[in-house]
């Protein structure tokens, strides 16, 4: 048999098993034919499925390439290779969001208790890992609780945490939700504001230096912070980011864009409403979690309607797949080296996915 011939043969039977594997359509979610198909790209599934995780509610691929899962009800961080082995954990109670600057420090969002006169309380709570300082070993590195702080923050056990995301400068983000939001001044919804603040002795400590203004707490519409449910950050010199919001609002996640100009410095949507699909009213029933990939396309994990959403950096829906047969209130999305990483939160695992389009079929061919 001549060497092309064979090459041929081996080339047939991949995509023979290419077939047998989980493949999953991408749907059109319009409103109008749901049920349609917009194209004949396919999500495959990568295996092994990474499984021995209860409930983990979100992913990060860090800045040293390690994958780091929010392992939220077996109350730990774990974290991976990318082969999928796990090479470290750290106990933290019901860690519900992660993130990493540039320094590459973790911040998490969790929990912890402690006895307040005689009682146990469970308070919300932000967490920084100096990873440096334990030579990238989680069990060794340093920890310190930024949030809660102050003694109000100890009246405020219904205050939550619910997402971060880091920037180019190391300044990062925290998102707070809780049932307190009259006021102007210190609204429980909100977007909390960490900067390196320099001490005299020429060393540098992170400091809350206020709120996101504008947000409006309880806001149905555009620029709202009503029960925030993750952030997430571009990557390049910029302070754009993504904001998810399961409260009620007709647009659930938006594209916030940090403009500076002679009138204005701050936050505005870049993208209008119903210009786009990511703008179009009721798009999502429980957005959870959101990744970018190189190219600033919006990836969206919808808990509620067990899809993930892909969207082009002007908002544009692109390939776009789930249901109830593929994921059980997915709650986070990553991307790295064209692979999607879900975690697929009721169904207790993480699972990657390639599209058929980002398949080297030549490179196959080739080393066959």
């Amino acid at each position: 048999m001549s060497k092309i011939v064979y090459k041929i043969l081996v080339l047939s039977l991949f995509i023979s098993f290419v077939g047998c594997v989980d493949k999953f359509v991408a749907p059109d979610n319009s409103p109008d034919d749901g049920n349609q198909f917009i194209s004949d790209t396919l999500y495959i599934q990568k295996t092994p499925v990474w499984t021995g995780f209860n409930r983990p509610q979100d992913i990060l691929i860090g800045k040293e390439t390690f994958i780091y899962v929010a392992d939220t009800d077996n109350n730990r961080i774990v974290v991976l290779n990318l082969a999928g082995h796990v090479i470290g954990e750290r106990q933290i109670k019901k860690p519900v969001a992660l993130a990493q600057d540039f320094q590459l420090n973790l911040i998490v969002c969790a929990q912890f208790d402690t006895l307040i006169s005689g009682s146990n309380i469970t308070y919300s709570a932000v967490y920084k890992l100096n990873m440096v300082a334990g030579e990238h070993h989680i069990e060794n590195a340093p920890i310190t609780r930024l949030l809660p702080k102050t003694s109000f923050d100890f009246l405020r056990p219904d205050r939550e945490y619910t997402g971060v995301t880091s920037f180019y400068d190391n300044s990062f983000y925290v998102s707070r939700k809780g049932p307190s939001n009259a006021t102007l001044i210190d609204p429980d919804n909100s977007i909390l504001v960490y900067r390196k603040k320099e001490l005299s002795d020429g060393s540098k400590i992170d400091t809350l230096i206020g709120r996101v203004p504008l947000l409006e707490p309880l806001g149905t519409g555009l620029m709202s912070a009503n029960n925030i449910s993750s952030l997430n950050s571009f990557s390049g010199n910029k302070l754009d980011m993504i904001v998810t919001v399961i409260g009620e609002n007709s647009f659930k996640t938006q594209v916030l864009e940090y403009v500076r100009t002679e009138d204005f410095t701050g936050y505005s949507n870049k993208i209008s409403p119903f210009v786009t699909s990511l703008m179009s009213v009721a798009k999502f029933e429980q957005p959870e979690g959101t990744t970018v990939d190189i190219y600033d396309n919006i990836y969206v994990a919808d808990a509620a309607k067990d899809s993930i959403f892909k969207f082009n950096s002007f908002g544009d829906e692109m390939e776009s797949f789930g249901g109830p047969n593929v994921f059980n209130s997915p709650h986070a999305v990553a991307y790295f080296d064209k692979t999607l990483y879900v975690a697929d939160t009721e169904n207790n695992r993480i699972l990657r996915f390639v599209l058929s389009t980002d398949i080297d079929w030549f490179k196959i061919l080739m080393l066959t």
